[in-house]
Formats: C-alpha cells, sequence, structure tokens
C-alpha cells in the first residue's frame, strides 16, 4: 500500500513540513487546518483561500505523495461522507441574533475542544517545568498579550518566578537576552503569527530556554521545536480572530500549576491573598453603611 493510502493528510504534513519551502508550508498550515473542508473547493478555490497560487496547491499535493490535487481531495471527500464535521463559519447577513448565536455556538466548540487537544499529562509536563524553573517569562503580542497576561497574573498567585516580557522602550531584546538554561519561556501566539514572538521564542531556545508554546496548530512557527505544545483551535468566530480556546487552554494550565505546585504553591498564594487584603486591592463595603 502507498503511504498516500497508508497515512492520513495531517501526518503526512507534519512528517515532511520541514522540508516544504516557505510558500509550500504556507499552504500546507492551511490545508492542517482546515481538513476536510477542502473536499469542498477547487483547487484555485483553496489556494485562494490558502493565500497562494494556484500552482502552489498542485505542487503541495506532489510533494504530499498524491498524484495531483484531486487526488488529496478525495481521501477529505470521504472523511465528509463518514460525518466528519466541518468547521463552523460565521452567517453572511441576517439577524444580529442569528449571528450571536453563531458565534456563542463557535465559542463553546472551540472551548470544548481544548480538552481533547491536551490531555491531563501534556499538561502536567508543562506545569512541572514551570515549576521547576528558576524564572519563566510570558509572551503574547497583539491578540495573544491578553492571554499571555492572563497567564503571567495567575502564575503571580501560584508561585514567584514568573515574569511578563514587554517592549517598553524597545528592550524586548534586552529582556530575551536574560532568558538561558534553567529558564522557560511561554510563548502564546495564534495565526496569523506575529513575527517578535516567532523570532524571540527562536532566540530562547537558541540561548537554552525551555520553550512551552500555547498556539493554535503543531505547524504553528513557535510550535517547531518546543519542548511543551499546548493547543487550542483558533480561528475567527466573528471579525476577529477568537481567543476564547486559548484563554480556556491558559485555565487549564494555571490549574495543573497549582495541582502539581502542592504545598508550595498553597503557601505562596496563601500569603498573595494577605498582602493583597493588607493593600485593599478589592472593594468592599463599608461596614458603617447598611
Amino acid at each position: 500500500m502507498r503511504d498516500t493510502e497508508a497515512l492520513p493528510i495531517e501526518q503526512r504534513i507534519d512528517r515532511r513540513f520541514d522540508d516544504l519551502s516557505p510558500e509550500l508550508q504556507r499552504a500546507a498550515r492551511w490545508l492542517r487546518q482546515n481538513g476536510p473542508a477542502v473536499a469542498l473547493h477547487s483547487m484555485r478555490q483553496s489556494a485562494r483561500l490558502a493565500g497562494v497560487a494556484p500552482a502552489t496547491m498542485s505542487r503541495l499535493a506532489r510533494r504530499l505523495g498524491y498524484a495531483d490535487f484531486d487526488s488529496l481531495r478525495e481521501p477529505c471527500a470521504r472523511r465528509l461522507a463518514r460525518g466528519h464535521a466541518l468547521p463552523a463559519r460565521p452567517p453572511r447577513g441576517g439577524t444580529l441574533a442569528a449571528a450571536l448565536s453563531a458565534l456563542h455556538s463557535g465559542q463553546a466548540a472551540q472551548v470544548g475542544a481544548v480538552a481533547a487537544h491536551n490531555p491531563p499529562e501534556r499538561l502536567r509536563a508543562a506545569a512541572r517545568a514551570m515549576l521547576r524553573a528558576t524564572r519563566v517569562a510570558f509572551l503574547g503580542q497583539r491578540i495573544s498579550f491578553g492571554v499571555a497576561f492572563q497567564l503571567h497574573y495567575g502564575h503571580g498567585l501560584l508561585a514567584p518566578n514568573g515574569q511578563l516580557l514587554g517592549d517598553a522602550g524597545g528592550t524586548l531584546a534586552d529582556q530575551l537576552a536574560t532568558l538561558g538554561t534553567g529558564s522557560v519561556l511561554v510563548a502564546v501566539s495564534q495565526s496569523p503569527y506575529t513575527r517578535t514572538v516567532v523570532d524571540a521564542a527562536a532566540r530562547a531556545r537558541e540561548q537554552g530556554a525551555e520553550l512551552i508554546v500555547l498556539t493554535d496548530s503543531p505547524l504553528s512557527p513557535i510550535a517547531r521545536g518546543a519542548a511543551q505544545v499546548l493547543l487550542h483551535g483558533g480561528g475567527a468566530t466573528a471579525l476577529l480572530h477568537s481567543t476564547c480556546a486559548a484563554l480556556a487552554l491558559a485555565e487549564a494550565l494555571l490549574a495543573t500549576v497549582a495541582d502539581e505546585g502542592g504545598a508550595a504553591v498553597r503557601a505562596h498564594r496563601a500569603q498573595r491573598q494577605r498582602q493583597l487584603a493588607a493593600d485593599r486591592a478589592y472593594w468592599e463595603q463599608p461596614k458603617d453603611r447598611p
């Protein structure tokens, strides 16, 4: 049996991705993320959606072991026939109520898929790396900044070794220069991937830091060479790319850090809670008011 018949498209892409040209990698990422939906598109339509030339899709099919693009689409069509679900698409036109209903359904599906992508042992491995590190740096830019901040803030309630990286004053390179053996960089990015995060992840890894990534695909540029890859579905549920799944994954990772950290985490958390109370960080109704 030929390799093209024995392996699903996703496995073939994962095996050959690093040997592809940048243009073929762009097409492969789109194909990897859209799966069976390619059965519904012509080669030209697929190329337009992937942002490449039609000839690129044809070359990719041959590099993956298919005779042509139509041969690549055939197993995708069979998967659709077996009931493989397609990703939800935002509705065009219609009422606001219908658009919001589709939005909420897409968000729920993305959050629900986090558990399937990240079994407990994968989360435990990442949490253990964070707990044993001398320093854990968190980095996310643009739409992923909020996820990185959430991770840093939550981690700070559990352990004292966290640092949020940023580029205030153009100092990101200076901060990255301090990461090395014994440090962990938790990098967050999803398609379209922010160049500064991709470059920072590569530099930290070269300097000996352990790389943990939260991203939307095993073909993400920050996933290549990472020690731990935690996946969320990503995707666009409305006008902007959604971070619902990424935030759910961040909370799952923090919950695992809390569970793995044991007595040390409990003691640190108690100390932080006492400090927050002493600083009157949270509003309380004055006691002399009804």
